[in-house]
């Protein structure tokens, strides 16, 4: 088989292109990595570097006391909350305790009736239990009452309060108090979202 001018050249070309691509490919495929400088160490830097490392060494002790003060303390404030199994139980102890300081003999306040209201989040770690009342009682009873609730061991506060037209006979004043109480956020019931049962 003999080869023609035009083939000939075809083969010359090919030979010419193979070689310079055999020749860029060996040429950029290399990966050299790039040469390693060795970090010169002074000795100023490193005892500057010392120095700090034993600073916040010399402060965990003191960080570690400041925590355990921290946690102590959140211990004795969360005596105060609402201690229930279940958010109506906690609502329940709150209409008690209520009752209670109705009955006392600085007040004694007949509580007719109580609303109990959601049970709503409270931060990241709380729930909040709110309990409305509606009374009868002289100025000073209700003084007393609010008072006393302020003395209680258990975290309570008085989140609304409304005062109506006085009787003028007995010097009394319908009442609408609302207080709330804290309690674990673990009792919150869960909110159930659309199709769950």
């Amino acid at each position: 088989m003999k080869l023609q001018e035009r083939d000939k050249r075809a083969l010359i070309l090919c030979a010419v292109a193979s070689t310079i691509l055999i020749g860029w490919w060996f040429t950029s495929s290399e990966d050299v990595p790039a040469p390693v400088v060795p970090v010169v160490d002074n000795i100023p830097a490193a005892e500057q570097r010392l120095a700090r490392l034993r600073q916040f060494a010399a402060a965990v002790p003191g960080k570690q006391q400041v925590l355990q003060q921290v946690t102590d303390e959140l211990k004795a404030r969360e005596q105060g909350l609402i201690q229930a199994d279940t958010a109506p139980q906690a609502q329940e102890q709150l209409v008690q305790i209520l009752r209670k300081l109705g009955r006392a003999s600085s007040t004694k306040i007949d509580m007719r009736n109580s609303e109990i209201g959601p049970v709503r989040p409270y931060g990241e770690k709380y729930a909040e239990v709110l309990i409305s009342l509606n009374f009868e009682a002289r100025i000073e009873q209700l003084v007393n009452l609010l008072s006393d609730l302020t003395s209680q061991k258990e975290i309570i506060g008085v989140n609304d309060l409304r005062i109506a037209g006085a009787n003028p006979k007995e010097k009394t004043m319908p009442v609408r108090l609302t207080v709330s109480a804290l309690i674990r956020r673990e009792l919150l019931p869960e909110k159930k979202g659309p199709g769950s049962i």
